[in-house]
């Protein structure tokens, strides 16, 4: 055997750091805000900065303090002030800059606050390269303006004439969020989830006014894409409120919230409700249906309000609490007995709601017995395969670990053939990044039962590799990324995976989880200047003509499988680019895909033939 040759390694006193506050936060972001990004996606790390100063906003007016939230967003800059009582003056600069400082230690001051450990404005705070904080309190207004977390000026407490509350303003340091970018879409629901759960608050988004009059039931009126069987269910208690209603669509959907934050992970809270509706519809019904039938195509929010939450994050998007209060009853407890008296208590006086709901459940029934039969036949086969990885070759981490700081990361490829996906198996991360392998287009799916699911052998085997037979809990991979050709055939595939997750599984799509993989169309390089540009589209390639000269090299991949897997690794690595699959009432989803994946055939052909853009001599 041969030696090892090990360098001495000098450790000393000169070893060791003290970071300040500041410093920490910059080094290690992730452990504050989650990931950084650049804002095309809704968990990137600029929306979390602006959830952390609308948080402390909005915990003003849960403790009756204000009732308007002004926000204006820019590309680049957030400004937000609330009239709530203003942070004391002396504390200004403290409550920005020193960590681990803050009002809501004193469960009297915040009882039901979001935001517990003193840290979320403090990370804003380094991680913007201006954040300038104000505070107005019975006449007297104090300033700090802050740049990555340094103070550049400390004003002095100043007479004024402005109403009590508090102004920050903030700009995110672009050389962390790289080419960033506020979308407002992502802002706009942001804000609406906080009136829908905050009735009697008004926020107001460059000049738009926002407010909820019906809580809950406005939110599911405004998110949901199938129509309700039956008017949603709404029930309202101390420190919590529910909807709930069944739709045709395959699978369950839900909303999630503590104390106002969207807890998009779910948590204690919504376990607690699945488990407390079910029992009860099952109960009202002598037991007679099983759980699986009575959620099937469930949907369903829930909020409520918990003194000194625990998250299982600083980004706050799953609860870990078990009890609503330190001397209340545990999660479990208080909502079961709320669902078990004012549910059952509702279906007993709506007996044409429970008409519509049996009938709902019996579908539910029969069509599971229906496929019971080939569900274990398939379960064991899919089984099998992917634990011999014919077509699964999986990673390490999953998103529904125990534990794991890398979680979020966890990703799915879903390839077309074989040579794309060994090309991605090779350059992959085989922590987080797991790959399966189609064999060939996947079939139309638009309009069948989920029987389909089960005896077509590769959805079968891709809902086995996803774990979401029994709904999305269990989901084994935060993203799901098909990585198709970028040509005729590729963009079927992706339309006929996209049909698949719409017809049996929406609320993946729903719940942010389904992307499209960006592949480059072109490899621009001048092999003397040792220099290579990757393009994604015509305008790219010809600015990377202009770089590197006219006579450079240019490639056109025609597939994912001409790609080898050294190149690869640039295109599935921190900054690949995805394409989230998003949803949302306007959509008109099931008229979408009746158009374009029902048995209109003269229709879409016509509107082909309309639609036909002719580029010297080129069809487009």
């Amino acid at each position: 055997m041969a030696e090892l040759d090990i360098q001495p390694y000098e450790y000393s006193e000169d070893n060791i750091r003290t970071l300040a506050w500041n410093e920490h936060i910059r080094l290690r972001p992730g452990m504050y805000i989650g990931k950084l990004g650049n804002g095309e996606h809704q968990d990137d790390g600029i929306y979390v900065l602006l959830k952390e100063v609308i948080d402390n906003s909005v915990d003003e007016h849960m403790m009756g303090y204000g009732k308007t939230i002004e926000i204006d967003v820019t590309d680049t800059t957030v400004s937000v002030r609330d009239y709530g009582r203003g942070i004391p003056l002396g504390s200004v600069k403290s409550a920005s800059s020193v960590m681990n400082t803050g009002a809501k230690y004193d469960s009297k001051a915040f009882k039901k606050s979001v935001g517990l450990n003193g840290v979320g404005i403090k990370a804003v705070n380094a991680l913007s390269t201006t954040f300038d904080i104000r505070s107005v309190r019975g006449g007297e207004a104090k300033e700090v303006v802050y740049s990555k977390g340094d103070i550049v000026a400390d004003k002095p407490v100043e007479p004024c004439d402005e109403a009590d509350g508090t102004r920050v303003t903030f700009t995110p340091d672009g050389s962390l969020f790289e080419g960033y970018a506020y979308k407002m879409e992502f802002v706009e629901q942001l804000v609406k989830n906080y009136v829908y759960l905050n009735t009697g608050l008004t926020i107001v988004l460059n000049g738009k006014k926002y407010a909820s009059r019906h809580g809950l039931l406005d939110l599911l009126s405004d998110s949901m894409t199938s129509e309700p069987l039956y008017a949603p269910i709404h029930l309202t208690g101390d420190d919590i409120e529910v909807v709930l209603t069944h739709t045709e669509q395959y699978g369950e959907e839900y909303y999630s919230f503590v104390n106002g934050q969207n807890t998009v992970q779910g948590g204690t809270h919504l376990t607690a409700f699945r488990e407390a509706v079910a029992r009860t519809i099952k109960e009202y019904f002598n037991n007679k249906y099983e759980y699986a039938d009575i959620r099937a195509g469930l949907v369903g929010a829930v909020a409520v309000k918990v003194e000194e939450p625990v998250f299982e994050s600083q980004t706050k998007t799953k609860l870990g609490s078990k009890n609503m209060a330190p001397d209340r009853p545990t999660v479990f407890k208080y909502i079961g007995d709320f669902i078990k008296k004012e549910l059952d208590d509702y279906m007993h006086i709506h007996l044409d709601v429970v008409e519509v709901m049996q009938q709902k459940i019996q579908e539910a029934e029969k069509e599971r017995k229906a496929i019971a039969g080939i569900t274990k036949i398939a379960r064991e086969k899919a089984k099998k395969v992917n634990l011999h990885n014919k077509k699964l070759r999986d990673c390490r981490i999953h998103l529904n670990d125990a534990k794991g700081d890398r979680r979020e990361e966890s990703s799915i490829f879903i390839t077309e053939g074989n040579s794309a996906s060994g090309s991605i198996t090779k350059s992959r991360d085989v922590d987080t990044q797991a790959v399966f392998s189609l064999r060939g287009k996947p079939l139309n799916c638009y309009g069948k039962t989920k029987r389909l699911v089960y005896e077509n052998e590769e959805f079968n085997l891709l809902q086995a590799a996803l774990n979401i037979e029994d709904g999305i809990e269990g989901l084994r991979y935060n993203r799901v990324i098909v990585a198709t050709d970028a040509d005729v055939d590729g963009m079927h595939i992706r339309l006929l995976m996209i049909t698949f997750f719409l017809q049996f599984f929406p609320e993946l799509i729903k719940k942010g989880h389904v992307y499209i993989l960006q592949t480059p169309l072109f490899r621009v390089r001048n092999v003397k200047r040792g220099k290579t540009v990757y393009c994604y589209s015509d305008a790219e390639r010809a600015k990377a003509i202009d770089e590197l000269s006219p006579n450079a090299e240019i490639t056109r991949f025609k597939g994912l499988g001409e790609i080898s897997p050294e190149e690869f690794t640039h295109f599935i690595g921190p900054d690949m680019r995805l394409d989230q699959v998003m949803m949302r009432k306007t959509d008109a989803v099931g008229d979408l895909l009746g158009y374009y994946m029902g048995d209109n055939t003269r229709e879409r052909q016509d509107f082909i033939i309309e639609n036909l853009v002719v580029e010297e001599d080129k069809v487009v």
